[in-house]
């Protein structure tokens, strides 16, 4: 349902969302200025969408509110504290910022695998496991009134990106969705390795069914947009920004794609059904691969997302 309400909440959530993903310093250099409990206590301010689309429905519970308002704030405080003692070698006392700015220690915006200056802390993955399943396992969608648990999506997306992005400043998440054309190259190169395997594999499992149908150019670009930046850009920022990213440090590139992969692949288990939706799994596990591939050829999330973006497209549009 459209209303003033849910529009207000939608900006409020999309605002963030979109201005750290095409603006990527400015939010950084802002948050950075702030004292440090502000830094903080920022994200609380998320919590406002959920007041406006539960209580505009009549389902606003203070119970949910407790949860949104703190959550957030307790992601920022666990990244900070993970910022501190996992810094960047870029850390306090080696540069002029670090020594007059609260806050956790500046570092580069990309990293290669042969330099990690960051190993991951298990604040990180706590952070990440929570996120995780509260998605997959859709523990907060009551909260909200029915078919707008998009907002829930974005709202803990808004979370996790000011927590990693802004406050524990993760190097090489490649969070930057100002495209180039290689980013073009390396997503429609990934999809042409991924699509004979996911047809031959898909089509004799009967887990792909193709349709003989001719969209509009219009529907093809709006199914594709609308995957790229609720479904394919939010899951590659978390599978591939954030968790391949942290398990490389630890476990080397080849263990973490393909240990990424597979719990990509997991995370798909109850997707369009009530049981194990074990073809479901393994396609989604084999896309994690090529997904991993495209996101470290550059370290950049546009990268794979424009993969995962037409992967999904053409599913919906003529294999569903």
């Amino acid at each position: 349902m459209i209303t003033p309400a849910n529009v207000a909440a939608a900006l409020l959530l999309l605002i963030p969302y979109l201005a750290v993903a095409f603006f990527p310093k400015a939010p950084v250099s802002r948050v950075r200025a702030l004292p440090l409990w502000a830094q903080l206590a920022a994200p609380a301010l998320l919590s406002i969408s959920y007041v406006l689309v539960a209580a505009g429905a009549g389902r606003f519970q203070w119970g949910w509110f407790a949860l949104y308002l703190l959550l957030p704030v307790g992601i920022a405080a666990l990244l900070y504290q993970a910022a501190r003692i996992d810094p960047s070698q870029s850390a306090p006392g080696r540069s002029k910022s670090s020594l007059t700015t609260p806050g956790p220690p500046a570092i580069a915006e990309s990293v290669t695998p042969a330099e990690p200056t960051q190993r991951g802390n298990w604040r990180d993955f706590l952070i990440l496991a929570i996120l995780g399943l509260a998605v997959d396992l859709r523990w907060f969608e009551r909260a909200w009134p029915p078919h707008m648990s998009i907002f829930n999506k974005v709202l803990l997306l808004d979370a996790g990106i000011y927590g990693f992005v802004l406050i524990r400043r993760l190097q090489g998440t490649g969070f930057d969705l100002r495209l180039r054309l290689r980013d073009l190259a390396i997503g429609v190169r990934e999809l042409v390795f991924y699509s004979p395997i996911a047809l031959a594999l898909g089509l004799s499992l009967g887990f792909l069914h193709a349709h003989a149908v001719v969209p509009s150019p219009g529907k093809i670009a709006q199914a594709w947009l609308f995957t790229f930046f609720f479904i394919a850009v939010p899951e590659e920022l978390f599978f591939r920004g954030w968790l391949q990213n942290l398990l490389e440090r630890r476990l080397g590139r080849y263990p973490a794609l393909f240990l990424t992969a597979a719990l990509f692949g997991l995370a798909h288990f109850n997707k369009r059904t009530t049981t194990f939706n074990w073809r479901y799994v393994l396609l989604a596990a084999l896309a994690g691969i090529f997904y991993g591939r495209a996101w470290r050829s550059d370290r950049r999330v546009g990268a794979s997302a424009i993969t995962h973006a037409s992967v999904d497209a053409i599913w919906s549009l003529w294999l569903h």
